[in-house]
């Protein structure tokens, strides 16, 4: 059955290296895809394009080289320092934050999700920080040791605001959805970041899925041309969470 198969939140690090297990069967799964696309976040940090790189990672990122498939990617919140060599290496071409693409006749906005968790200010602030030129060109000039000391740092200081934050403010915000969808002219979004697999049957017509983050258990999102499944699986079994049924004799409606 032909497929279009979206991640998010892999996390690879040497710390999760669980995560190697469920993705030998996205693998293969995914050699006869379509095309994969990866929401962001597929490392638990980046700090450039020379960050080393664990054996086990670096042949699991061989593996997504040489798939037949096109192959996608939006950074996310941990990854958003990945650059054109490391694009080049594992053969993906990169897409803007928020993305519209089409398949089997259906519209799908697709983005990380961070930018739509509008209630947290000071995460916004901080990513408007980071993401900004300034910023990149002065944290990429400093030396290997200096960047991954300042990416440990960070990555301490973001668990510790998240463990005090409400959990509703670290989710995305309805009206940020519903405003995103309207400037896309599309009623269906895909993306990460939150950590809370669903799928959200915001009004009529009108869905937002969640893809989960990596561990001993994978998440996918299998697009085909009747429907959308949200999946778990690991390296032996796999089981679809719920799914979406496209109704070809009835438009998707535009996003109110």
């Amino acid at each position: 059955m032909a497929e279009v198969l979206i991640i998010a939140d892999v996390h690879l690090a040497p710390a999760n290296s669980a995560a190697l297990q469920p993705w030998q069967a996205l693998m293969r799964r995914a050699a006869k895809a379509d095309a994969l696309y990866i929401l962001g976040d597929l490392f638990d940090y980046w700090v450039g394009d020379d960050q080393p790189i664990a054996a086990d990672i670096g042949a699991a990122l061989d593996q997504l080289a040489a798939l037949p498939c096109p192959k996608f990617f939006i950074s996310g919140n941990r990854d958003f320092l990945i650059g054109q060599e490391f694009l080049d290496r594992i053969k993906a071409t990169p897409l803007p934050d928020v993305c519209s693409v089409s398949h089997y006749s259906q519209s799908l906005v697709l983005c990380h999700g961070d930018t739509l968790c509008t209630d947290d200010a000071a995460y916004q602030a901080m990513r408007q920080q980071l993401r900004s030129p300034v910023f990149r060109c002065d944290f990429l000039s400093k030396p290997l040791d200096e960047r991954l000391a300042i990416a440990m740092s960070l990555r301490a200081r973001s668990r510790t605001e998240s463990s005090s934050k409400p959990e509703d403010i670290m989710d995305v915000n309805p009206a940020a959805v519903r405003a995103l969808l309207k400037a896309q002219d599309a009623c269906i979004l895909l993306h990460g970041h939150t950590h809370r697999p669903a799928i959200h049957r915001e009004a009529p017509g009108i869905s937002r899925i969640v893809t989960g983050d990596w561990g001993e258990q994978g998440w996918l999102m299998a697009v085909s041309s009747e429907k959308i499944m949200l999946e778990r699986f690991n390296a032996k079994t796999s089981e679809i969470v719920d799914t979406l049924d496209f109704k070809p004799h009835h438009p998707l409606r535009t996003a109110p």
